[in-house]
């Protein structure tokens, strides 16, 4: 399902996406939670100084860094809060898992490429472990919805660990069954653990979604929120 037209590239100029925009109630609901978010990120996130123009960072080739793969319903949802974790460096958003080569948001969207949404995250393995943040993308999606997360329907909004090691495979299921074993969630959680085979960069529009657009329709009823639920739940994680 495509997202608002409006600021999306442009696509689909007649498209209409009820849940987002004819739901008023549901958007009335989140404004005020969603208002505070978006500014709590432009007034903490973005003026810390440990991100660049994309909310990225120069990562130095000869220090050791880990890159996670992880794929939870949209990307700008991830995006927006993997950027604000202490130790992460880089967050982009793109498409894993598909059978072309060469996919764009479009295709994706119509469900026929395989690819997931995804965000691609480059992070310090001394400050952020892959086991927390696999606890953050545990609690910040539905892993127990197959191929949706809410009223975002398809493939391409799949739960999705794509691993890059051996040991991030070993932590993912280990962390997915313990999360069955414990109860958690009261159906079992369905998340692919699979091993990256690539990572195409969405376009350009996309890096920074919410941290460029945090007060349009689809950022303030379901971003925004999901960003407040991580930042009460993750205070001891977030960048200083």
């Amino acid at each position: 399902m495509l997202r608002d037209e409006r600021t999306v590239g442009g696509f689909f100029d007649t498209l209409v996406l009820p849940y987002r925009f004819n739901v008023r109630r549901d958007c009335l609901r989140a404004d005020a939670v969603a208002r505070n978010a978006a500014n709590i990120y432009r007034n903490e996130v973005l003026q810390t100084g440990n991100c660049g123009a994309r909310g990225e960072a120069i990562v130095n080739e000869n220090s050791a860094r880990e890159v996670a793969t992880l794929g939870g319903g949209c990307f700008w949802c991830l995006e927006a809060v993997f950027e604000q974790l202490q130790g992460v460096e880089r967050v982009e958003s793109g498409y894993s898992g598909g059978h072309t080569p060469q996919p764009n948001y479009e295709r994706v969207c119509g469900g026929n490429t395989g690819h997931a949404e995804v965000v691609q995250i480059v992070f310090d393995p001394a400050v952020l472990s892959f086991a927390d943040l696999l606890d953050v993308f545990f609690a910040i999606h539905d892993p127990t919805t197959l191929n949706r997360q809410g009223a975002d329907v398809g493939t391409q909004y799949r739960s999705a660990i794509f691993y890059h090691s051996p040991e991030q495979k070993r932590l993912a299921e280990e962390k997915i069954a313990a999360l069955n074993a414990a109860g958690v969630y009261r159906v079992p959680v369905v998340t692919q653990v699979t091993a990256l085979e690539a990572f195409h960069r969405a376009e350009e529009y996309h890096q920074g979604y919410f941290r460029n657009n945090p007060y349009q329709g689809y950022c303030q009823a379901v971003v925004a929120p999901k960003v407040a639920k991580f930042r009460s739940h993750f205070t001891n994680k977030l960048r200083g």
